[in-house]
């Protein structure tokens, strides 16, 4: 029974990352009308993390001491300052199915610093991180990547700042259960407020019913549901796996932004989704995970 429903998570866990975040890059987008991008991101892990964490604390939860302040600090602004906050930069100039397409590299990046913690891919794992890789480099063949050359090199930088992260942080003091959920996401805004207060952001003028909306979306199911998810998955199964979105998203953004944002999706990027789609297939463990 304690097997069943330790799979059962891991399976809901995976459902939650691969459509609710392939969902959040439309959703990003749709945020950035109306809010400048930091701005934006802080916002939204600042009220994800302060909920969450008043939450926990009203039951009883322990808070986080001096450490684990400092270990949710680093992974914080590497995750959400670094990784979700450079994408929400780059979807300035890049769609939101091209962007969830570049950040698809994540997970090479991960299989690479995972390595220098002595805990290397398998060789099916490598196979299908390196074909998915290949699938963005197809997807750089594509015009809208070549006239944003700025947002791609973003996108690659929020990938790796995000992989490293996400295997340091298994390595680092960290507060218990869903209280590091709550301090990252705390921690991470906070840099994010700074971001924008150094790039001069000021607040909009005007919010859009869309960009509202797109917002509470980000703050309840981006963060509050998904990021919880993707914590527990990397202290439950191995990096290839819980890396493993990174491929799916972009068919889940791209469906989307061509459906409900006009975004036009070419030859090169249907090429990059097919090679993207064997890559994670190569990924997932078919019944070799324990």
């Amino acid at each position: 029974m304690r097997l069943s429903r330790h799979h059962l998570l891991i399976l809901l866990a995976l459902l939650a990352l691969y459509f609710i975040w392939g969902s959040t890059y439309l959703a990003m987008r749709f945020a950035i009308e109306s809010f400048p991008p930091f701005l934006m991101a802080a916002i939204r892990f600042l009220v994800a993390g302060g909920l969450l964490y008043l939450v926990l604390w009203f039951k009883g939860y322990k808070a986080p001491v001096g450490s684990e302040w400092f270990g949710a600090f680093l992974v914080g602004t590497l995750l959400l300052a670094g990784g979700n906050g450079g994408v929400a930069y780059a979807e300035q100039t890049v769609s939101s199915g091209v962007a969830a397409l570049a950040v698809a590299t994540m997970p090479l990046w991960a299989a690479v610093f995972a390595s220098m913690w002595k805990h290397p891919p398998s060789r099916r794992e490598w196979l299908g991180v390196m074909i998915g890789t290949i699938g963005v480099v197809v997807l750089n063949l594509g015009t809208e990547m070549q006239a944003s050359p700025v947002g791609a090199i973003v996108l690659l930088l929020a990938a790796a700042s995000w992989a490293f992260g996400s295997i340091w942080g298994k390595h680092l003091s960290m507060p218990k259960g869903m209280m590091a959920s709550a301090s990252q996401m705390l921690c991470g805004g906070l840099v994010l407020l700074f971001m924008s207060l150094f790039s001069g952001e000021q607040w909009p003028q005007q919010v859009t019913q869309t960009s509202f909306y797109a917002l509470i979306y980000l703050v309840v199911f981006g963060s509050l549901v998904a990021y919880s998810a993707y914590l527990y998955l990397f202290k439950t199964v191995r990096p290839a796996l819980a890396t493993s979105y990174a491929f799916v998203n972009p068919v889940v953004a791209m469906m989307l932004g061509a459906l409900l944002a006009n975004e036009v999706i070419g030859r090169a990027e249907y090429v990059a989704l097919a090679i993207i789609v064997l890559g994670v297939l190569l990924v997932l463990p078919l019944g070799r995970q324990r």
